[in-house]
């Protein structure tokens, strides 16, 4: 919008929310199509304190981390050998607590529990027994519904102890060390059958030490006639 040229005269000529003021000419920074732009004032110019953005910042990365850890997934060192050849004490895995809300657990599987007789001690050891499976321990080998288990990552005999055969519960589990020899699991009454809503989720990544990597994919346990 231009304003008229006459002399002599003061004229006010809208554009939006600005005016310019023509006393008896033009307004030359018009003229030359030169505009000037009024920005919003920053978020700190609006008295916003530093602090306060790294504290939001901060709590924010908390309170995804806790939602990554209630929900997705966790973080767990092994400790102790029951899990020899497969797994050493001081490996660090990355616990999936996500897959467990969409199915059951599988065979075969790798899973971090709840210690029956106390909560707050976690276990891990291997699923070999699902709801309604008949396990057994014969001759140092175990038998699920009557067959032979192809147990490719276990280097001893496995004997029972005081178990010997049983059908696994509704909603339960039965689970055992890979370190057949040393290791408490579900032949011991204080662990026995696992119930379904003590297993935290199940071992999806080895990440430590960086040369022993594994993603663990899938079930590494097999029925194999005798």
């Amino acid at each position: 919008m231009s304003c008229p040229d006459t002399a002599g005269a003061g004229f006010f000529c809208a554009a939006k929310e600005c005016w310019h003021a023509c006393p008896g000419g033009r307004d030359r920074r018009r003229d030359r199509g030169e505009l000037s732009v009024q920005t919003s004032p920053s978020i700190r110019e609006k008295g916003k304190p530093l602090w306060r953005e790294y504290l939001e910042t901060v709590a924010g990365a908390v309170l995804l981390a806790l939602f990554i850890m209630a929900f997705v997934a966790r973080t767990f060192t092994v400790d102790g050998p029951s899990m020899l050849p497969t797994l050493h004490s001081g490996e660090r895995l990355l616990v999936d607590k996500l897959t467990y809300r969409f199915r059951e657990p599988q065979r075969g599987e790798i899973v971090v529990f709840r210690y029956p007789a106390d909560p707050s001690h976690h276990f891990i050891k291997r699923i070999i027994g699902v709801p309604g499976d008949r396990v057994e321990i014969r001759g140092g080998r175990v038998y699920v519904n009557g067959v032979a288990l192809s147990e490719p990552y276990v280097s001893s005999p496995t004997f029972g102890g005081r178990f010997t055969s049983g059908v696994v519960p509704e909603d339960h589990y039965f689970v055992l060390g890979d370190n057949r020899t040393n290791s408490q699991d579900s032949r011991s009454p204080l662990v026995g059958y696992v119930p379904r809503n003590m297993i935290v989720g199940r071992a999806l990544l080895r990440f430590w030490p960086v040369q022993r990597a594994e993603l663990f994919t899938a079930p590494q346990v097999a029925q194999a006639a005798e």
